[in-house]
């Protein structure tokens, strides 16, 4: 398990790092595209759609909308201050602010939302359709002045969550003694937590100083910080869906790492919150 699990991701990360600085606006905005078509297909299942016509629905619905959404946009109008993307990134915050108290008052939230498919449904389509949008806002941050600025942004996000992943790993499993929500993921500890947040800060800390961020060191703390805890909320969420679902992983598409929600669950917190606060909070221009 271990070993296929080095060996995808170091096929992956150069992968992802090329997609990034590479593939041009709309290569990267078809490529996120069917990257949230392929969560909406997982989600199904979270939802309780088990067949695979049901599934397969859902992942075409979702791709219809984030295309619907994509292609009516005014031409050269698709900075975060246009309505369908802002409008999706503060929704992003207020589904983060739900879950967040989904998860705390788990499992007696989910007398709220157990019964009802579309509901959670609901609930995929706010976590998805931000996190498309949060993508495409981070990369095409001022693309027309510097082509890799934006993607600088986004490699930036994605380093801090996986570090912050992998600082809680670390020190959860060295140090790791009281449960952080034990109902909902066990394995995760209070001492991994603030170890990831450590770590997170000290990528705050090295990007600011060593990449092209052009951002005031605060600034970037904060925003870093807050991406750090809506990644761990993220996948805590997750973990709650797939614990009411009955299932470990959300797919198999990944081999050693389970699906594609199981790898991009804290991204599709930390993007979107980031972006939000970064463009639309503090205004960085």
């Amino acid at each position: 398990m271990l070993k296929s699990r080095l060996i995808t991701a170091l096929i992956l990360i150069p992968v992802v790092i090329a997609a990034l600085f590479l593939l041009p606006p709309a290569g990267f905005a078809i490529t996120t595209l069917v990257i949230c078509m392929l969560a909406a297909w997982e989600w199904g299942q979270l939802a309780g759609f088990v067949t695979r016509t049901q599934r397969v629905w859902v992942a075409v619905l979702c791709g219809l909308l984030l295309s619907l959404m994509l292609f009516t946009l005014p031409a050269y109008q698709n900075d975060v201050h246009t309505p369908r993307i802002g409008g999706a990134l503060w929704a992003a915050l207020g589904w983060w602010l739900m879950a967040l108290a989904l998860v705390l008052s788990y499992p007696r939230s989910a007398a709220f939302w157990r019964g009802s498919s579309l509901l959670k449904l609901l609930f995929g389509l706010l976590t998805i359709v931000p996190f498309f949008w949060g993508m495409l806002a981070l990369r095409q941050y001022h693309y027309q002045d510097d082509h890799t600025l934006g993607a600088w942004w986004l490699l930036y996000v994605m380093i801090l969550v996986w570090g912050a992943d992998s600082g809680a790993y670390l020190f959860g499993k060295l140090f790791g003694k009281h449960k952080l929500a034990p109902r909902v993921s066990p394995g995760k500890t209070w001492e991994g937590f603030f170890g990831g947040l450590l770590t997170s800060a000290l990528i705050a800390w090295l990007f600011g100083t060593w990449a092209p961020l052009n951002v005031a060191p605060a600034t970037l703390l904060l925003c870093s910080v807050a991406a750090a805890l809506a990644s761990v909320l993220g996948d805590l969420t997750e973990s709650m869906f797939k614990r009411e679902a009955g299932i470990k992983d959300s797919g198999h598409l990944i081999p050693g790492h389970g699906g594609i929600l199981d790898r991009i669950d804290s991204l599709t917190a930390a993007v979107p919150v980031f972006a939000c606060l970064l463009l639309l909070v503090f205004g960085i221009v």
